[in-house]
């Protein structure tokens, strides 16, 4: 009853049909039971009037005591998903996106179910309340409720036999077979799910194949493969481009009293067979974890490591930093044509990052180098003799210095941030922290021209200031962007950029004008580094006024911007007013925030140059605006003393 059918549609042995709507070339056939009630929302967090809040959906991702629980909805991706579950503690977020849910909702008991045209549905058992799209193909399914399955002609869906969904989304383009069950579930695009693969409250991203395994209360994101019969995954996120071996058991397996624990890992996560860890656990991008029992809670802070077991029963864990580039780079490298050639997607809504370096992965590795440094500063006294503590020396420097001067030293580190109670002993440490700077160098060379996104949050309006730096000249680009919102909050600014096409080094500096500051930068761009800019102010900077002058933490005075002034010689910069006290251009810019440039001279006034004791060099351009020089006195000379 209540059917209203389009053209040139099949119905053939349908047991029983009502309140449905039918496109045009639409065939069922032998189905037991298909029917939509009035209340139905199609796999949606959403209530209809009259509903208590009791009977909303929810998906509880993450964590098993669903306390990062979200609402599906028909457009979610991962992305959605983890801001969502990730920042509790912003109520007013969470009740907006209580509120996008519900967006469109008309709260009225008047639901029709919906099969798009060119779908076919035959030989199943139950199919009630979901939505069909275009194009799908339904055989054998055991049971369908309350879902949404997304189909086009470009993007075709398909169920197979024994299949049961409830309460959820099915994505475009994704394939369900073989006796799998999902039940409060999101599936992106192209995603597979097939071979007893048990799937519960879980969102996974696009481009996923789960088959033959348990995943319950997960956030994955795109490109996870898990296809083996013995392994499970509970309560973790996940960011994607994983692969769970055989025999792995991932769970939150009650550690103790309090609520079960989560684990999060980067990119590229890969344990190894019958690895087990314990909750709560984290993960750098593209960890590979040998196969073991990790009995304590572990934090691996290096990416692109391997992880294993101590020696000889040791409680404290191996790693090894930038294991990957150092022994097997070709995989690393596959990794990111894997990943596009696989990309099945017709319409690509979630942006996903294929290669191995990018912004999320370069972070980490500045934060490795840092940590190998402090760990080797600790470790100082031991490994150089030489090294005297009890001096004034800037000992981060000289642990820096030795890493570089001895890149053969065989030595490890213990890390007590890496294994709660017991520690991590970081093997190879100067092998990794040469690795490292190595990908640095190739990320940030490697695309010099790319227009810059930065979101910034602000405490209050006003300007940024950028200096783009390249080669050992300098690009100024002042006022790029101006904040007008007085309000707190994100904001985003686009800067570009025209740089030559080989610059030996890339920095972005930011700064901030008037009494405000910029809290929490974040830049995603391929290549650049950001550093917190110091504002200087150049007095007589042209010899008529004063400028504003911008340096980051590396400058020095040689990196300012040099004045200039046609037909005149500029003679220096001085710390104060009076022009007694003339500084060193290799001293560092942030340690002064006046500067005092002294007057320039006409180069026609200029016939005699005079060469302090300390100079041992002439440039051979040092007086080539001097235009009526005829006498140089060098160190040494009669006319010197």
């Amino acid at each position: 009853s209540n059917i209203v059918v389009g053209d040139h549609c099949t119905i053939r042995d349908v047991h029983y049909l009502d309140n449905y709507i039918l496109g045009e070339r639409v065939i069922l056939f032998n189905i037991q039971e298909m029917c939509c009630t009035k209340h139905a929302k199609f796999g949606n967090g959403i209530l209809k009037e009259g509903e208590p809040e009791s009977h909303r959906v929810w998906i509880g991702i993450a964590n098993e005591n669903e306390g990062r629980a979200v609402l599906p909805f028909e457009d979610m991706i991962p992305a959605d998903a983890y801001l969502w579950s990730h920042y509790r503690d912003d109520q007013e977020l969470l009740d907006r996106f209580k509120e996008m849910t519900e967006l469109g909702n008309t709260k009225k008991l008047d639901t029709i179910g919906f099969v798009g045209s060119d779908s076919v549905i035959k030989n199943s058992n139950i199919i009630k309340d979901t939505k069909v799209g275009e194009c799908a193909y339904i055989k054998g399914a055991f049971k369908i409720k309350n879902v949404t399955i997304l189909s086009s002609e470009d993007e075709m869906s398909q169920i197979g036999e024994g299949v049961e969904l409830v309460n959820g989304i099915m994505g475009y383009g994704s394939r369900v077979f073989y006796q799998a069950v999902a039940v409060r579930f999101v599936i992106g695009r192209n995603c597979q799910l097939k071979y007893g693969a048990r799937l519960l409250n879980s969102v996974i991203g696009d481009n996923s194949t789960v088959s033959c395994c348990e995943l319950l209360n997960n956030l994955i994101f795109p490109f996870h493969e898990q296809h083996h019969n013995s392994s499970f995954l509970i309560a973790t996120t996940i960011m994607g481009q994983s692969n769970i071996a055989a025999g792995s058991t991932i769970g939150s397996n009650h550690n103790s009293r309090s609520p079960d624990g989560e684990i999060i890992a980067g990119r590229g996560f890969w344990p190894g067979l019958c690895s087990d860890f314990k909750h709560n656990s984290k993960f750098a991008s593209f960890s590979l974890v040998s196969k073991g029992s990790y009995q304590q809670e572990l934090n691996i802070l290096y990416p692109f490591s391997l992880v294993a077991p101590g020696k000889d029963s040791s409680p404290s864990i191996n790693i090894i930093p930038a294991w990957w580039f150092m022994y097997d780079m070709f995989a690393i490298v596959r990794n990111r044509y894997k990943f596009k050639k696989r990309d099945k997607r017709v319409e690509k809504i979630q942006n996903i990052e294929m290669d191995p370096l990018a912004p999320d992965t370069m972070q980490e590795v500045l934060f490795a180098i840092s940590r190998i440094i402090e760990l080797t500063k600790e470790k100082l006294p031991e490994l150089d003799k030489s090294f005297d503590p009890s001096t004034e020396c800037d000992v981060r420097q000289a642990a820096k210095d030795f890493l570089h001067q001895h890149p053969d030293a065989d030595f490890s580190l213990y890390d007590n941030l890496c294994q709660k109670k017991y520690g991590a002993t970081i093997v190879k440490p100067t092998k990794a922290y040469k690795m490292y700077r190595k990908i640095l160098k190739y990320y940030a060379a490697k695309k010099p021209t790319k227009d810059m996104v930065m979101t910034v949050r602000w405490s209050e309006y006003d300007e940024i200031h950028f200096r783009y730096t390249y080669s050992e000249s300098h690009v100024w680009c002042d006022n790029v962007f101006t904040v007008t919102d007085a309000t707190d909050g994100w904001v985003e600014a686009v800067a570009k950029f025209t740089t030559p096409a080989n610059p030996k080094y890339m920095n972005l500096v930011m700064s901030t004008t008037g009494d405000y500051e910029a809290k929490d930068v974040e830049i995603y761009v391929d290549d650049v580094t950001v550093s917190e800019c110091t504002t200087i102010t150049a007095h007589n900077f042209d010899g008529s006024s004063d400028k504003t002058l911008y340096a980051s933490q590396y400058d020095t005075l040689a990196d300012l911007e040099v004045p200039t002034r046609e037909g005149y010689i500029f003679s220096g910069i001085y710390s104060d007013a009076a022009l007694t006290n003339k500084l060193s251009t290799s001293e560092k810019a942030v340690n002064y925030s006046d500067l005092y440039y002294s007057p320039f001279y006409e180069n026609y006034e200029i016939t005699t140059v005079v060469i302090g004791d300390s100079v041992t060099t002439i440039g051979e351009e040092t007086f080539a605006g001097c235009e009526n020089v005829n006498l140089i006195v060098e160190p040494g000379s009669k006319a010197h003393e």
